[in-house]
């Protein structure tokens, strides 16, 4: 893993004790409108809640979660996570899920040190092709800008938080050492 800083902000492998400042990255970004697979409202318990199953799955090697903090503070301000566990037949690919930049972090390369980040560890783990879902627009630029390939529109594939049906994107992306 690189030592990205940028803005005062590094980029780890996420621990256990980061459950609860990932719960409010999270939180805002549910709030803020993100199709991430959770409706609002999110309460707090619900979030820790998945991030210690997340987090447990990453200890199991299951999953990577990669998040960007603030250098001083600690305060987790982003996440992203390459799921590697997969059938038998796919062992070679992966997929970027829970792309997450707190809003008061926005517009200042996070999305793309993430990305960045996240690709070189799926390297790293072997795998040779990735693959993700979007239902927003800005990260279907950054997604493209980064070299991905959208494959298409999946009209209806999720709900945004507050209701409603969500088209969703679908990107791919062939690694190379």
């Amino acid at each position: 893993m690189s030592d990205w800083i940028s803005d005062r902000i590094s980029i780890r492998h996420a621990t256990g004790d980061d459950s609860a400042s990932l719960a409010s990255v999270l939180i805002d970004c549910v709030e803020g409108g993100a199709s991430v697979s959770f409706m609002l409202p999110l309460e707090f318990d619900r979030a820790i809640a998945f991030w210690e199953a997340t987090l447990d799955s990453a200890s199991r090697g299951e999953r990577i979660v990669l998040v960007a903090s603030e250098d001083g503070t600690g305060a987790i301000v982003g996440t992203v996570q390459v799921v590697l566990c997969g059938p038998e037949n796919q062992s070679h690919r992966g997929e970027i899920a829970k792309m997450l930049v707190h809003r008061s972090a926005r517009r200042r390369g996070l999305a793309e040190a993430l990305m960045r980040e996240a690709e070189a560890a799926a390297v790293d783990a072997g795998k040779t092709l990735l693959v993700l879902d979007t239902a927003s627009a800005e990260a279907e630029r950054l997604y493209l800008r980064l070299g991905w390939t959208r494959l298409g529109i999946i009209p209806d594939f999720a709900l945004w938080p507050a209701g409603g049906f969500v088209d969703a994107t679908i990107f791919y992306k062939q690694l190379t050492a």
